[in-house]
């Protein structure tokens, strides 16, 4: 008899703004010109890996969970909230397998960062270091991304029943 599994996908995208730091994967990017604008921490990174969670598990999206019409998640830490998803889940019976995600972003190049987001969202989740993939890419010029209005980041996870 073989495990049920499951996979998810999320995606999530925020507008680039001046005076607000630039969090990805929970991390805080030094030496961002401009962060993200959005009621939470705005860290796409995160929110597309809680959505890609959620969805895997039929459990809604974050928007479900979190509202923006709720002032309790106004500038809320999406690590924390990404902690809160994983326990959802969890307790739904299932475990997460793997964590494989992307950020589409022309600037800053965010590779030195990688290890440290990997490590702050697999602490979050709960798994190991190796069950997290961060990449990031450009959009070659093209779109809102390419333009550089905003950073969006793509997930996809894998849960098996518990």
């Amino acid at each position: 008899m073989s495990a049920e599994v499951r996979t998810g996908i999320g995606y999530d995208s925020h507008r680039l703004a001046e005076g607000r730091p630039l969090i990805l994967g929970g991390v805080e990017i030094e030496g961002a010109e401009r962060g993200l604008s959005g009621y939470s921490d705005a860290d796409v990174l995160t929110h597309a890996i809680m959505d890609a969670l959620l969805g895997a598990a039929a459990l809604g999206d974050i928007g479900l969970h979190f509202p923006d019409s709720d002032e309790r998640w106004r500038d809320a830490d999406s690590i924390a909230l990404l902690g809160e998803v994983c326990r959802l889940v969890r307790a739904d019976g299932w475990s997460i397998a793997n964590l494989d995600s992307t950020v589409v972003c022309e600037a800053p190049r965010l590779s030195a960062w990688r290890d440290a987001m990997r490590a702050r969202l697999a602490a979050a989740a709960g798994v190991e270091l190796g069950a997290v993939s961060v990449k990031f890419t450009t959009n070659e010029g093209m779109g809102f991304a390419g333009r550089g209005e905003g950073i969006a980041a793509l997930a996809a996870v894998a849960l098996a029943r518990a």
